[in-house]
């Protein structure tokens, strides 16, 4: 067998292989002599129809199963023989094959960067010191009392904290919102509307240009969109709201007692703060865990430089791009407004499939460099993971994953995991004031 590799782009080869004729000849006559064996002819036994009948009749299939034999048995063979790291499936052209010839074929293939891994131990680190104080509870616990607040109708002008019930319209260049953005009924008019005298509520600029205003008032509300507003064709741009106030409520907070605990599942106010101070700990350190390993993902990254393939890059943003689209139409974003950010979404998309692609393959190198290997106990603990973030049943997770070929990539999360855990570890952290 003659095997020549053509460097086509980086990490992409082509390889031409060329089984000789005696090889095919060969396959010819072994396949043939099972065809004998098996294929029933009408008015002969099973094996015993003449050889050459069964040859011109069943020609096609002879062909298609030495054709299925020698393809891949042979472009297997090279690639071991060549010592080639290929990366997903080949692209193979058929150039020549028939009995009395050589089979000529080639195969386009991926492989694996070449690059020298860097020292991955020791990597600096900055980890805020960082405790949660008692402002901080605090701080969540009004959020918990606000969210079960009550409003009560006041006659009085609104100042801060209120909210004011209005019915209001839109326009931007004296054209009505509506004819620039159908489908937002939200943004472009609305009755008996709720919103807070608050500069973060609803639009930005909106909620505190109704301080001081009184039911029955009318107002004129000036406002520009921010330039990345979620309705893209309105980003930018400015527009005037006709207002009409309806009421003023004054939002009620709930007093800081046992009462207010029992809301949220605590028999006391002391125990309420007690699972404040946990929760806001936890998210601490999940917080600080997360920054430890993106400083620690970058600084390895960047010390490696080394052209990927464009294949496995491509897979990746698609990838990317559905899930994010998915995720904004679960959020309730139009698809207008997708349309409209489709080329930073792709290009984004891009940028991070580049960094994850990367990150598998050095992290692959150091895997196997320190022996690391998922377990088949690491597995399950990890599809029972994911099916409690799913709330699914876990037996149904995992037929779901190897029904979609997923499981692969599970065992990739987990090694990878494996591998920042080691990395943590022999880190050299620097505390820094938060």
């Amino acid at each position: 067998m003659n095997v020549t590799v053509e460097t086509l782009a980086p990490c992409k080869k082509l390889v031409r292989i060329e089984v000789d004729a005696a090889a095919v000849d060969a396959a010819f006559e072994e396949v043939g002599k099972k065809f004998v064996r098996q294929v029933s002819i009408p008015g002969f036994r099973p094996g015993k129809a003449p050889k050459a009948m069964v040859l011109r009749r069943y020609e096609s299939g002879i062909q298609e199963e030495v054709k299925k034999k020698l393809l891949p048995d042979s472009y297997s063979q090279a690639v071991k023989d060549q010592n080639l790291k290929v990366i997903g499936y080949p692209d193979i052209e058929e150039i020549q094959f028939g009995k009395g010839q050589s089979l000529q074929f080639a195969a386009t293939i991926e492989t694996a960067p070449e690059f020298e891994l860097p020292e991955y131990k020791g990597l600096p680190v900055k980890r805020e010191s960082k405790q949660v104080t008692d402002e901080d509870v605090e701080k969540a616990l009004t959020t918990l009392r606000e969210r079960v607040a009550k409003f009560e109708t006041v006659t009085r002008p609104a100042q801060d904290g209120d909210v004011v019930v209005v019915n209001y319209k839109g326009t931007s260049d004296g054209k009505p919102l509506t004819e620039l953005a159908p489908t937002a009924k939200g943004i472009t008019e609305k009755e008996n509307f709720w919103i807070a005298v608050d500069p973060k509520a609803f639009i930005p600029g909106f909620g505190p240009q109704l301080a001081g205003a009184s039911a029955g008032d009318k107002r004129e509300v000036n406002i520009e969109f921010p330039a990345d507003f979620v309705q893209g064709s309105l980003s930018g741009k400015k527009a005037v709201y006709a207002v009409e106030v309806v009421e003023v409520k004054e939002r009620i907070l709930p007093d800081e007692d046992d009462a207010l605990a029992k809301q949220y599942g605590a028999d006391t106010l002391d125990k309420l703060k007690e699972g404040i101070r946990n929760d806001l700990t936890n998210e601490l350190n999940m917080r600080q865990k997360r920054s430890v390993r993106e400083q620690i993902t970058k600084g390895l990254l960047d010390k490696v430089t080394c052209d990927l393939p464009e294949g496995l890059i491509s897979n990746e943003t698609r990838e990317i791009v559905y899930s994010i689209v998915n995720e904004n139409q679960r959020r309730g974003v139009p698809q207008e407004t997708i349309e409209a950010q489709k080329n930073e979404i792709f290009s984004n998309a891009t940028i991070t499939a580049r960094e994850r692609v990367k990150a598998s393959f050095v992290f692959g190198r150091i895997a196997e460099k320190e022996s690391l290997k998922v377990e088949q106990a690491d597995l399950i603990q990890r599809i029972q993971m994911m099916a409690m973030q799913y709330e699914m049943p876990a037996d149904k997770l995992a037929k779901d994953l190897q029904a979609n070929n997923r499981i692969n990539a599970v065992a990739e999360q987990v090694l990878h995991e494996k591998v920042l855990e080691l990395l943590e570890s022999t880190a050299n952290f620097e505390d820094v004031a938060a």
